[in-house]
């Protein structure tokens, strides 16, 4: 809940204000909040790494296949699918996600068809927020420590996969992160660990030279 107040009030102060400005002022305002919010957690933090909380059942130790792993990495794929089916049928089936639908394709047309712009925007970044922090619980449950850049990485990763799977399309950006989840395992486990982040960006380069609007993609295009 803390994690879903702070992406609206993130939404309220960075980018609330710029809704009429160029789409780069906008981005130039992400990241200057993005640096604000890590320097202001190194502060607040002294710098030193903090102990990650050990999550009742979800880091109990489990056995699969005369493997030992904790429970996360068995939940997490099964959480994945249930929480994307869940955001399809929000963004597909419903009122609010025919706004926002509607919102990402025509920002002016939208507001003129009565639309409640703000409204929809702040409800976006609730819900981003919210899987970001369902996101960072399963992912950082493996890790004794962290520190207020340590998800830069997982972000970028993110991204990564968005390109990767499509810009548009949420089943498209899963099966993009599945399948570099899936390579890096292969690489680490090859003995290969050093060069497993750098697959990952050759990859986006190759993406990004072949098919740009990623495997999955959304046909944004009018048709006549």
């Amino acid at each position: 809940m803390a994690t879903v107040l702070l992406g609206i009030a993130v939404e309220k102060i960075a980018y609330k204000p710029l809704r009429t400005a160029p789409r780069m002022s906008v981005m130039i305002s992400a990241i200057g909040m993005s640096y604000l919010l890590q320097n202001s957690m190194w502060y607040v933090t002294g710098g030193l790494a903090k102990q990650y909380p050990a999550l009742p059942w979800i880091s109990d130790t489990v056995t699969v296949l005369g493997c030992q792993t904790k429970r996360v990495t068995v939940v997490t794929p099964f959480l994945v699918i249930v929480l994307v089916a869940a955001l399809v049928t929000l963004i597909q089936r419903t009122k609010i996600g025919m706004a926002m639908r509607a919102a990402s394709r025509d920002f002016e047309t939208a507001q003129l068809m009565g639309i409640k712009i703000n409204n929809v925007i702040s409800f976006t970044f609730a819900v981003g927020s919210f899987l970001a922090a369902i996101g960072s619980m399963m992912y950082f449950s493996n890790y004794t420590a962290v520190t207020p850049t340590v998800g830069a990485m997982p972000g970028l990763k993110a991204f990564v996969a968005a390109v990767f799977g499509g810009i548009g399309s949420i089943p498209g950006a899963v099966i993009g992160g599945f399948i570099i989840g899936i390579c890096e395992s292969l690489i680490k486990g090859a003995g290969a660990t050093t060069f497993s982040d750098a697959f990952t960006f050759a990859l986006l380069i190759v993406v990004l030279a072949v098919k740009p609007t990623g495997l999955f993609s959304e046909n944004l295009t009018e048709k006549v």
